[in-house]
């Protein structure tokens, strides 16, 4: 791993007392982060109530015991006998509390157009809605697919529907109708609320009409509710569609009241992609996802009620519901945008940034590394002063984007708080800490209330070299199964070693207590018995002055067992053949002979998810010829062409 061992950032004493981590751990009498993590590991129960005080989260009637282990650690329940509700956390309590006339949302489209919602407007919009989805035969626990983009009218709904004891089925806004309709089919949706469309590059895409096609087999769906965003034609069929501006005119203006829900009441269902098999409904409560969600935004990345938080995201992904849930439950303003981070050019993202003001900020590092091929300029008259918080997810780091991100975007005042875990953790295994030193594609360790280790093929602890990243002990967060499949989450999760989470994800945890991301379990390279991480070879790769982004895949060999097989995107100017056969003497500098690429091509583009993240399993299963898998979350399917002809080619040269 290409990681440096200089700590680059640390914070100042000042800040870390006046931390949410800094007076919660003052609070609980602890003095570090390590004696918080080994307390709440110990006696999670503990932990988790003290959380819950924390966020001073309210419950129509106390809960009876925190935790109930009956079923095992696999089916743990949280907060027993008490009823609350997620609207009630994120909304009407901050209304209640004289908060109302606060900035809870600011919108900015692709085209410019921009509003501001209070809480208290905010409000008053998902109690209309509920009244609109009760008058649509919306019942306690129905299915709500949510097909659109990032703006107000997609926090509208998933709040009214929490009041309504619902389940909102976030989808990707970038799907087709076949993914879409996979959806909606499996979570047996009763109502879809979709768009007439949204601009993307200044192009229109046609939502309403992909819901059409996606509709045309599916009888479950009764009502189509449809969001004017571009005020377009659209087809409207009588009877089973509703025109947003239409249902909320019609509906009662009066408060609508938040249903007291049971705590384990299911709250989210939003699907995976694996790397075989349909998609996987990880299935989420009230008082789970949004508790860890709040938890993490609190604790790691210091979150406030002053601040203004922007995640560069989309709701079908994880990070749209977790951003949307805990910003509002820790009562900050959100930032939404639906639009591409360098349209109509690389500066959007900081003008974003400057003209709302923003201070906690996050992003892919693959959308970095795409906006580092602008170079400075778009950052040219750019304040970015009002940044105080970075964050990351996805998928590991390289070091020179790290740098990147944080000597030009944060100019070495920002820590970048690298965040990993998944859609069924609810948030984050690990962390960087807004309270902690800073190396870089480091991440300080696990999350205060996950027990967070690294293991060998045997489950023992190890340290120092790669292993597999494990979860020894419950937390809310975890999905509560996977919808109309509770074998299948035993066998992705549970199947290892008795009563512990295997993630899939290889880490390490360095000489001085820093934590690495390798990548996922089945993305490891073995060549000629040397396990390898694709992140490292990638982070050599882009490295070069030549290379924009990397990808790095192993492929079946007779001899070796693997071989490395490299993917590279290169800046214009270099020919093919000599960049190609430069690269792998390059990473054979820093890996050695025997870890040498078998080839590296370069590629116009590497498929990516709709958030930056590049797909590696695919990339093998095309240049490998096996099948692909669901490809519902990849955004551009058409780079998988270039993958397949190149691989052709090679197969024929041999």
């Amino acid at each position: 791993m290409m990681e440096s061992d200089e700590v680059v950032w640390r914070p100042d004493p000042d800040v870390v007392e006046k931390s949410q981590l800094g007076r919660f751990l003052k609070d609980q009498g602890l003095n570090t982060l390590d004696e918080l993590r080994d307390k709440a590991a110990q006696d999670p129960a503990w932990f988790w109530e003290s959380v819950v005080q924390m966020l001073d989260w309210p419950f129509f009637t106390p809960y009876q015991s925190v935790l109930n282990l009956e079923r095992g650690w696999e089916w743990a329940e949280w907060f027993v006998g008490g009823t609350s509700n997620l609207a009630l956390a994120a909304l009407d309590r901050h209304v209640e509390a004289g908060r109302g006339d606060k900035v809870a949302l600011i919108e900015e489209t692709e085209a410019g157009r921009i509003q501001h919602l209070t809480y208290r407007e905010l409000q008053a919009q998902v109690d209309r809605l509920a009244h609109g989805l009760v008058a649509l035969g919306v019942e306690f626990q129905d299915r709500i697919a949510i097909y659109l983009p990032m703006g107000v009218e997609v926090v509208v709904t998933m709040l009214a529907a929490a009041k309504l004891g619902a389940v909102v089925v976030p989808v990707f806004s970038g799907y087709g109708a076949p993914a879409l309709a996979t959806r909606i089919e499996d979570s047996q949706a009763r109502l879809l609320v979709t768009a007439d469309g949204f601009t993307r590059r200044g192009r229109v895409v046609a939502m309403k009409e992909t819901a059409d096609e996606a509709l045309a087999s599916l009888p479950s769906v009764r009502h189509v509710l449809v969001v004017p965003r571009l005020g377009r034609p659209v087809p409207i069929q009588a009877g089973r569609d509703h025109l947003w501006d239409e249902l909320l005119a019609q509906a009662s203006h009066d408060p609508y009241p938040t249903r007291a829900v049971p705590s384990e009441t299911p709250l989210m269902l939003i699907y995976t992609s694996g790397t075989t098999g349909r998609p996987k409904g990880a299935l989420h409560t009230h008082l789970g996802f949004p508790l860890k969600a709040a938890q993490d935004l609190w604790h790691a990345f210091d979150l406030h009620a002053e601040d203004v938080f922007f995640w560069y995201t989309d709701m079908g992904w994880m990070m749209g519901p977790w951003m949307v849930y805990g910003g509002l439950i820790t009562g900050s303003s959100l930032l939404l945008y639906d639009g591409t981070p360098d349209y109509p050019d690389a500066s959007r993202l900081w003008d974003l940034i400057d003209r709302h003001h923003v201070s906690v900020f996050g992003i892919s590092p693959t959308a970095i590394r795409g906006l580092m091929a602008s170079g400075e300029g778009p950052l040219e008259g750019r304040s970015l002063q009002s940044l105080r918080i970075l964050g990351s997810s996805g998928e590991p780091w390289n070091p020179d984007p790290w740098m990147w991100f944080f000597e030009k975007v944060g100019q070495r005042r920002c820590p970048i708080i690298n965040y990993s875990g998944g859609t069924e953790i609810s948030g984050g295994i690990l962390s960087a800490f807004a309270t902690e030193p800073q190396k870089p594609c480091a991440f300080n360790g696990p999350i205060p209330g996950m027990a967070a280790d690294v293991v060998d093929e045997l489950g023992q602890s190890i340290r120092g070299s790669v292993g597999e990243l494990v979860i020894r002990g419950p937390w809310p967060g975890m999905t509560r199964g996977f919808w109309k499949s509770p074998e299948r989450y035993l066998e992705t999760y549970w199947n290892r070693w008795p009563q512990i989470w295997v993630h899939g994800d290889y880490a390490y945890v360095d000489e001085d207590g820093f934590w690495y991301i390798v990548g996922r379990s089945d993305d490891t390279i073995k060549v000629a018995g040397k396990r390898l991480g694709p992140a490292e070879v990638e982070s050599i790769l882009v490295s070069h002055p030549a290379v924009v982004e990397a990808a790095a895949v192993g492929v079946p060999d007779p001899v070796k067992g693997e071989i490395l097989i490299c993917f590279v995107v290169a800046r214009e100017g270099d020919a093919a053949a000599e960049l190609e056969a430069e690269l792998r003497e390059y990473v054979a500098q820093y890996m050695g002979k025997a870890l040498r690429p078998e080839r590296v091509h370069r590629v116009r583009e590497l498929p990516k998810t709709r958030n930056g993240k590049v797909v590696r399993r695919v990339i093998r299963a095309a240049y490998t010829g096996a099948p692909t898998g669901d490809l519902s979350s990849v955004e551009n399917v058409e780079a998988l062409d270039g993958i397949r002809t190149i691989a052709k080619e090679a197969h024929d040269e041999c």
